[in-house]
């Protein structure tokens, strides 16, 4: 019989392991598999933002599926049958952006959860998370490996922190700093909110959750850890791509 697959990932939050990412945005399944090869723990698949659909999702997954990396699938909006969708395709990890209060946050915990508890609909017998049937119990079983992350990234959410933060099911909460930054009035410029996204830290962690964050750069990066952040992307693959275009080119053209 084929086995329910463990997310590694879910494990070292609960461990309080740090775990470093990759932002994918170009949605190539060959830049993903050179990139899940590369010592990163977490890969970052942007639905949101980057040009993926649900089949590209797929081809990500697949083409990292043998490495030793987690994929964490970011859906186009916390919706809860687009999330029922990336379920269906064999993601394990959610990162679900633009939450803002107590009660989305639950209804993201029932959009991964099927009835009694939640509201995902059955399709694991026909789909790649049931491994089509193969993975006995699969329906009692799912939620031990699912891991929710939430995305609070607006003044709404930074409000509502504490609340959101509260709800069971929840495994961790990811602030993100470029849209939390223009919510509150500093666009283009995260640095100028550090101290309220340390008090969001603080209010996520006295709740037992992750932490997870985005830097670029190394010192952010580094202070987010410091501060007690569990998941951060400390790199992206378009960001990586166009400086070592440039530094490729440099010797010949200064």
């Amino acid at each position: 019989m084929t086995s329910l697959p463990h997310n590694a990932f879910k494990q070292a939050l609960k461990e309080g392991k740090e775990q470093y990412g990759l932002w994918m945005a170009m949605a190539s399944p060959t830049a993903a598999e050179i990139s899940a090869d590369a010592g990163y723990d977490w890969l970052l698949v942007d639905g949101e933002h980057g040009p993926y659909d649900l089949n590209t999702i797929l081809d990500v997954l697949r083409a990292v599926a043998p490495y030793d990396t987690t994929p964490v699938v970011r859906s186009a909006a916390a919706d809860p049958v687009l999330i029922k969708q990336v379920l269906d395709l064999g993601a394990q990890t959610l990162l679900l952006p633009m939450v803002n209060s107590k009660e989305e946050a639950e209804l993201m915990v029932k959009a991964v959860n099927y009835a009694p508890e939640g509201i995902r609909g059955v399709g694991s017998p026909i789909a790649r998370s049931g491994r089509w049937g193969r993975i006995p119990n699969y329906m009692r079983d799912a939620k031990n490996e699912i891991c929710l992350l939430l995305q609070c990234e607006s003044q709404e959410a930074l409000d509502n922190i504490d609340d959101i933060a509260s709800v069971d099911g929840v495994d961790g909460i990811f602030i993100g700093p470029a849209d939390l930054s223009a919510s509150l009035g500093h666009p283009d410029d995260p640095a100028a909110i550090m101290d309220q996204i340390h008090h969001a830290f603080d209010v996520i962690k006295a709740h037992g959750k992750a932490v997870g964050f985005l830097a670029f750069d190394v010192p952010t990066a580094k202070q987010a850890f410091e501060w007690g952040a569990n998941f951060v992307a400390v790199a992206g693959d378009t960001d990586l791509y166009v400086r070592a275009l440039a530094e490729g080119l440099k010797p010949f053209k200064g």
